[in-house]
């Protein structure tokens, strides 16, 4: 829920699975945490509220936060064991259709957005997808590291989560936006626990490797990481140098700081 000039991430990220032609939005989250689905409810106390007052512009915005004919689904993930039981928590609302995995603190900026080139790969050749970029090598500890076939479209051959540098089979990092196939489901059912006591999803990915092609896709766009300090700081300078409204005197205040 972080704001982004105007936005909190979770938006963009509904955004950009909406651009990509989702339709049914499953939000997994954590016990006593509404603040999520209460951005996404309807306020019609509010909306009365706005349209006596004329203030048309407001009312736009917030009836645009969740579009006609696209819904939201909430599941609690009742214990934090990781994104591979989050992903797992959300198999009766995904059912057996392929589905993306969107994690918003991984802000990407693009056009069109990562998970529609992702969708238009998808396209191409099937399978699963998974957004990777290069990252330094000492860095790899941080991340999901793939190794890929690119005779075969990318296919990935091993992926290795948080890998020493030394270990690390490349630099091709996984970040946060994977299209998946519903064989996914399975391997997470019986992988049990991974690294730090939680069900990897890394570690459901590479048992799936073996009997389905899984694809890293390098995406067209600028990933923030705004679950760092720093990340976030360079997302919202970004997102406030472009923004139609901020952008033309938040550069000159910049400039003013910068010149002292």
């Amino acid at each position: 829920m972080l704001p982004i000039v105007d936005k909190p991430l979770i938006q963009y990220a509904v955004e950009e699975a909406i651009e990509a032609g989702a339709t049914k939005l499953v939000f997994v989250t954590g016990s006593s945490k509404r603040a999520i689905e209460d951005h996404f409810d309807t306020d019609a106390e509010l909306e009365r509220a706005l349209i006596e007052s004329g203030k048309n512009e407001l009312l736009e915005a917030i009836r645009g936060i969740v579009p006609p004919g696209v819904s939201c689904i909430y599941i609690r993930q009742g214990q934090p064991l990781g994104l591979g039981h989050a992903v797992l928590c959300a198999r009766p609302a995904v059912g057996d259709e392929p589905f993306f995995v969107h994690l918003a603190d991984d802000l990407i900026a693009g056009s069109p957005g990562c998970l529609a080139q992702m969708a238009r790969e998808y396209d191409r050749h099937g399978g699963s997808v998974i957004a990777v970029e290069t990252v330094p090598r000492e860095h790899t500890s941080s991340y999901g590291i793939v190794a890929v076939d690119e005779s075969k479209k990318n296919r990935i051959t091993e992926i290795v989560e948080k890998p020493a540098p030394e270990e690390a089979p490349s630099n091709s990092a996984v970040v946060g936006r994977y299209l998946l196939c519903p064989e996914i489901f399975e391997k997470l059912e019986t992988i049990g626990k991974g690294a730090g006591g939680e069900i990897q999803l890394t570690d459901g990915i590479a048992r799936l490797l073996d009997e389905a092609a899984v694809h890293a896709y390098s995406f067209d766009g600028v990933r923030y990481d705004c679950g760092s300090k720093l990340g976030y700081l360079q997302a919202t300078v970004a997102y406030g140098l472009e923004h139609p409204h901020t952008g033309p005197l938040f550069r000159e205040h910049l400039k003013d700081l910068l010149s002292d």
